[in-house]
C-alpha cells in the first residue's frame, strides 16, 4: 500500500503525457460531438467515488445533469431504462465486474453511447463499451485502492474537460495547471503529519468524514479507507447533511476529517466547522489554510477541481498508519480480494 501511494505523482505525469492526453482527447472529441443530454456513471466501491467527482464535474463544467446509476435494477430487477440521450460512464479499476458490464451493454443496446474508465484496458467493461480510457496506473499491489482512484479521478478530470473544450483537447491555461500535479502531489506526500497523527485514533471506536462539493467524494474514500484498512466504522457525510442531524453524534469521543477547499466548496464549510467546535468534536481539517482549533493535514492551495487530486493523499496515509498502529495489515484486509465481482 505505501508502494502504490508513493506511485501516484508518477501516475499523474503519465496521465498527463502526451500518448495519453491524446487518447483521452480522441475520446472526449467524440463525446462533445455526440452531444449528450445527461451522464450517467456506473461503478462500485473506490471507484464509485470517483464516478461521484465525475458527476459533480459534468453538472458544473458541463450543465449535464449526472447522476449514479443503480446496477441491480439491471441486473437483479431487468429493468431497461431508455438512456438514448445518455452518455453512460463505467468506472472500474479492474473492468471484472459483470454488474457493471451488464449496466453498459443495456445502455448501449438502448442507443446510449457508452464509455469505460478503467485501468485494464482488455478488460470486459472495456471491450463492451463503444469508447474506452485507461487510466495507466499499472499493477496496484494492495487490496486497498489507493492509486487507481486517482488516476480514475484525473481521468475524468481530463475528459470532462476536453469535452468542455468541443475539440477534445485541453486548452493551454488548464494544461499549465495540471502540469503543476506531479510536484505539489509529490511534495504533498513528504508531510508526515499524517503519520504521526495515527496514534492519536488508536483506540477510536469510530469517525466521520466530511467536505462538501467536489471535497465530499474524497471524505467517502477516506471513509473507505479506514474502514477496509482498520476496521474502524467511519461514517462520510456531506457538511450540508452532517448539520441535518448526524451532528448530534459527534463529541471530543468522535474524531471528525473535514476535507476543506479553497472554493465555494470549502467556503460552505465555515457554516459547519463552528458547530463541530461547539460540540467540542476532534476536528481534523484537509485544506490549504489554517482553521482556528483544528490540527490540520496541509495540501498546496488549487483549483477546487484539482484538490481531491491532493486532498485524498494524507487521508491515504493517515488509513495505512493508522492501520499498523492498530496491528492490522493494510495489504491483505481480511475478508477482500482485489477484484470483486458482483451481479
Amino acid at each position: 500500500m505505501a508502494a502504490d501511494i508513493d506511485e501516484q505523482p508518477a501516475g499523474y505525469e503519465r496521465l498527463l503525457s502526451t500518448e495519453h492526453a491524446t487518447a483521452i482527447a480522441r475520446v472526449a472529441a467524440t463525446v462533445a460531438e455526440r452531444r449528450p443530454r445527461h451522464v450517467v456513471f456506473t461503478a462500485r466501491g473506490t471507484s464509485d467515488h470517483a464516478a461521484l467527482y465525475g458527476a459533480y464535474l459534468s453538472e458544473i463544467r458541463l450543465g449535464l445533469p449526472a447522476g449514479l446509476a443503480s446496477p441491480s435494477a439491471v441486473t437483479l430487477f431487468g429493468a431497461r431504462p431508455d438512456l438514448s440521450d445518455a452518455l453512460v460512464v463505467g468506472v472500474s479499476q479492474s473492468g471484472g465486474s459483470p454488474d457493471l458490464t451488464e449496466v453498459l451493454r443495456a445502455a448501449r443496446d438502448s442507443g446510449a453511447l457508452t464509455l469505460a474508465v478503467t485501468n485494464a484496458p482488455d478488460s470486459p467493461l472495456a471491450t463492451t463499451a463503444e469508447l474506452s480510457v485507461d487510466i495507466a496506473a499499472g499493477h496496484e499491489r494492495a487490496v486497498a485502492a489507493t492509486k487507481t482512484y486517482t488516476a480514475e479521478l484525473l481521468a475524468l478530470l481530463m475528459l470532462v474537460e476536453g469535452i468542455r473544450a468541443g475539440d477534445g483537447a485541453l486548452p493551454a491555461e488548464e494544461r499549465r495547471a495540471l502540469a503543476d500535479l506531479p510536484e505539489l502531489a509529490a511534495r504533498t506526500l513528504t508531510d508526515p503529519v499524517a503519520a504521526q497523527l495515527a496514534p492519536r485514533y488508536r483506540f477510536a471506536a469510530q469517525i466521520v468524514t466530511t467536505g462538501r462539493g467536489y471535497a465530499y467524494p474524497t471524505a467517502r474514500e477516506a471513509a473507505l479507507k479506514l474502514m477496509e484498512t482498520s476496521y474502524l466504522p467511519a461514517l462520510a457525510f456531506s457538511g450540508a447533511d452532517l448539520l441535518h442531524g448526524p451532528l448530534a453524534m459527534t463529541d471530543p469521543d468522535v474524531p471528525v476529517l473535514a476535507v476543506v477547499g479553497s472554493g465555494p466548496g470549502g467556503r460552505s464549510m465555515g457554516e459547519v466547522l463552528p458547530r463541530l467546535g461547539e460540540r467540542r468534536a476532534d476536528v481534523v481539517v484537509v485544506g490549504s489554510a489554517e482553521i482556528d482549533g483544528a490540527t490540520r493535514l496541509a495540501v498546496p492551495e488549487v483549483d477546487e477541481r484539482y484538490a481531491p487530486l491532493l486532498d485524498i493523499l494524507p487521508l491515504q496515509r493517515l488509513a495505512l498508519a493508522l492501520a499498523l498502529t492498530r496491528g492490522e495489515d493494510p495489504d491483505a484486509p481480511r475478508g477482500l480480494k482485489k477484484v470483486t465481482a458482483t451481479r
